[in-house]
């Protein structure tokens, strides 16, 4: 392995350290949690390396918001091993991944959204992930019920989201796991359009 793959290896851990620490710092103290000596500090690096990658707080921001929007459209990603039906419900089931449903991320999920409604560049970003999450929803509708139109499996898409949020939100308040396996047979009622109870 040459030289230059080993310090870009580095590279890259060190920006994932530095991202980590700040989405570590925004699910525990909100956005004035964040600033780059505590970053640095969460992190483990010197300072200078935090404004080495990040200009400043608006651009660390930026980029953790960025890493989440990567992190959720793997939730829309479908697998190509199963069938259309089989990966709108896999998808389906990826928003109650247990890793989801602690106390950290559904914090961090409050705070990137409490975030979004003060600063109108991160609500544009926001505004663009949350886009792209729900056109990938509704691809994996329409490839799994032929025949919809895009507009009824955009609609679709946003009444799951409706649910997942949801979802999120009361778990908070330790809703029982058997809720949840509701929750999810609802959003799968709500996707392939069957009525409750069939």
């Amino acid at each position: 392995m040459g030289t230059s793959t080993v310090r870009s290896g580095e590279q890259a851990d060190r920006q994932t350290r530095i991202l980590d620490a700040a989405l570590e710092l925004l699910s525990r103290h909100g956005i004035s949690g964040i600033n780059m000596r505590a970053v640095a500090r969460e992190a483990g690096v010197a300072l200078g390396l935090v404004n080495y990658y990040y200009e400043d707080k608006p651009s660390l921001i930026r980029a953790v918001l960025h890493q989440i929007e990567e992190h959720d459209l793997l939730l829309v990603e479908p697998s190509p091993a199963v069938g259309p039906e089989e990966q709108l419900r896999e998808s389906l089931r990826r928003v109650a991944d247990p890793d989801l449903l602690t106390t950290r991320y559904l914090s961090l999920r409050l705070h990137l959204w409490a975030l979004a409604q003060a600063d109108e560049e991160f609500a544009q970003i926001n505004a663009a992930a949350f886009d792209r999450y729900l056109q990938g929803l509704a691809a994996l509708i329409g490839n799994a019920v032929p025949g919809l139109s895009p507009d009824e499996c955009k609609a679709r898409a946003a009444d799951v989201v409706v649910v997942q949020n949801g979802m999120w939100l009361t778990t908070l308040l330790g809703i029982d796991k058997a809720a949840i396996k509701r929750g999810i047979s609802r959003t799968e009622d709500i996707a392939f359009g069957r009525t409750v109870g069939t």
